[in-house]
């Protein structure tokens, strides 16, 4: 029995730890690639197709992004809401500062590396306890 556990404990470790450096390199990557996003104060309208956010950026340049169908539940019937915009990409905006997709993959790391170390502990503690 406490051969399969040694090995179950070992697993975890190497999968935990390796996996969660992988990971955590994964989610600087895309950090990295996600570049800057700046907050800016945008005024939504109504047209054709639907409902646009028209902000201006740090350059002074005028934007306009339209909404997705999320995005505008989220915004719901306000006349102006605040935006991160893509700093060096015109028309390109978000609601959120940070990336859902970086924010899974850390979150995804943190855990993996969490799993790993707890099993390293373990199997300290289980080293010593059998003498």
């Amino acid at each position: 029995m406490s051969n399969a556990l040694d090995a179950v404990i070992e697993i975890f470790t190497w999968v935990g730890l390796g996996g969660g450096l992988l990971l955590a390199f994964a989610a600087v990557f895309l950090f990295l690639a996600d570049g800057t996003w700046l907050p800016a104060r945008a005024v939504v309208e109504h047209v054709e197709g639907g409902r646009v956010v028209r902000w201006f950026d740090d350059d002074g340049g005028v934007n306009e992004a339209p909404l997705s169908a999320h995005d505008d539940a989220k915004v719901g019937a306000a006349d102006m809401t605040d935006i991160f915009y893509r700093r060096g990409s015109a028309h390109r905006m978000r609601l959120t500062k940070s990336s859902p997709l970086v924010r899974f993959v850390s979150l995804l790391a943190a855990g993996v590396l969490s799993l790993g170390t707890i099993a390293f502990v373990i199997s300290i503690v289980l080293l010593f306890a059998r003498g």
